[in-house]
Parts: C-alpha cells; structure tokens; sequence
C-alpha cells in the first residue's frame, strides 16, 4: 500500500483474472434456469456490500488525512506560540530557544516534504537529538528561576515537543493490513460471479468492474499512504510560519 499506482495495476490484473475465471467457470458448469433469479439476487447483494465497504474505506481514509492535515496546523500554532513565550526567558536563553525553533520548524517542514526513506531516518535523528536540545535550553532557566511565568514558556515547549508526537501517530495510523484483505476478497467475489453471469466474454464489459474497483482502490490507497501517491498534507501552516520569522 506504500505504492498506491503499483497497488492500482495489481488489483486491475487480479480482478479482470477473477471475472475472466467466471465466465470459464460458466462454460463448464452452465447456470440453471430455476436458479437465474437467486443468482441475481445474490450478485446484487455482493456488488452493494462491495461498494458500501469501498465507501466505508475511503471514509477512513479522508479521516486520517484530514487528522494529518490538522496536525499540521497544530504544530505550527505550538511552535509560533513558543517562540513568543521566548521573551519570558532570560536574554541568553531567549535566544538560543529562538534559534533552535527556527531550525526545528525547518526539519519540520522536511518532514512533510520528504519522499526519502534514508532522509526520513536522518531527519527523525536529527529532530530527536533537536528536541533534547530545545528542553534543555528552557529547563535549565527553569530549575535556575522556578517562577510562574517562565512555567510558561517550559509549558509551551512541552506542547511543542507533544505535537511532533501525536502528528508522527497520525501518519503511522493507516488502514489495517486486514481491512485491506477483506475489501480485496470480496471485490475477488463480485468479479468472480459477474464474470459468471456474463453470457459473452468479448469486448470491454467484463473489464468495467475491475477498473473501476481499482480506481477506487487507488484514490482510497493514495489518501492512505502519507508520503507515496500523489496526494499529499502541504505543510503550508510551518512554510508560511517560518516566513514570520524575524531573519
């Protein structure tokens, strides 16, 4: 599912094959005619729990990406608001937390745009070691000056560090491999009995079903899949942030 065009063709072969296999079933053991009107029932039965699983799916998927879409914006309002808490730390500490959040908001923005295993792996490195970094640059004025405001500015940078956390879950939680097999053998089924029922297997009709199930296969994986694919969460929010940022 990481590779949501080769997943597209898969499913196309799979699924023609399946409703090629069908109609050669047919061949050699021919529908009854006392038993057409429960086919027919039967196939429109499989087809609607098809596209009601299909539907279902992509739901899933545009929850998750609208998830990853507002994390984004929340990473972006805790890091915009800790660099104002900045001012409450002393001179020396103001402006090395200012720095190291400029910086951070860079590895951020790499993050999103990354489509890079090995750079991903460098940017997570670097982004950890960063972390530690920006926590220790507000908890030693901290433990040196326990005051109400300068709580402040550790609270910020606490909220800082949280929202990293909760965007890196949002773009491991994907739809489970399971659901995957699931809505995959049942879309073998549908293809298996139209290609039975089918009384010719000439021409294009018995490969509408399979491109089009594939097609929605495809849009529902490419929504899925944070960094493959051609839709992606634009961290337009960090971008026009660290623009905001005195030079």
């Amino acid at each position: 599912m990481e590779y949501p065009i080769y997943f597209f063709f898969f499913s196309l072969v799979v699924l023609w094959l399946a409703a090629q296999f069908g109609f050669y079933w047919r061949q050699r053991r021919p529908l009854e005619d006392g038993l057409r009107e429960d086919f027919g029932l039967i196939e429109t039965a499989t087809l609607t729990l098809l596209g009601l699983i299909i539907g279902f799916s992509f739901s899933m998927a545009i929850n998750r990406y609208e998830q990853r879409k507002n994390y984004e914006e929340a990473e972006a309002n805790a890091i915009g608001t800790e660099y104002v808490r900045a001012d409450l730390l002393p001179a020396n500490a103001e402006a090395a937390v200012r720095a190291q959040l400029r910086k951070y908001t860079e590895l951020r923005i790499r993050f999103y745009r990354t489509r890079d295993h090995e750079e991903l792996m460098q940017i997570d490195a670097d982004t950890g070691k960063l972390q530690s970094e920006m926590w220790s640059a507000v908890q030693a004025p901290a433990v040196a000056q326990p005051t109400p405001v300068i709580a402040l500015a550790v609270a910020g940078m606490n909220d800082v560090l949280n929202s990293q956390g909760y965007t890196q879950a949002a773009w491991w939680n994907r739809i489970p491999s399971s659901a995957w097999a699931l809505m995959i053998a049942i879309a073998v089924c549908c293809n298996l009995l139209v290609g039975y029922g089918a009384r010719s297997a000439k021409g294009v009709m018995l490969f509408i079903l399979p491109l089009v199930v594939s097609i929605s296969f495809l849009l529902i994986a490419d929504i899925d899949s944070p960094r493959r694919g051609f839709i992606h969460v634009v961290p337009q929010n960090l971008v026009a942030l660290l623009q905001s940022f005195p030079q």
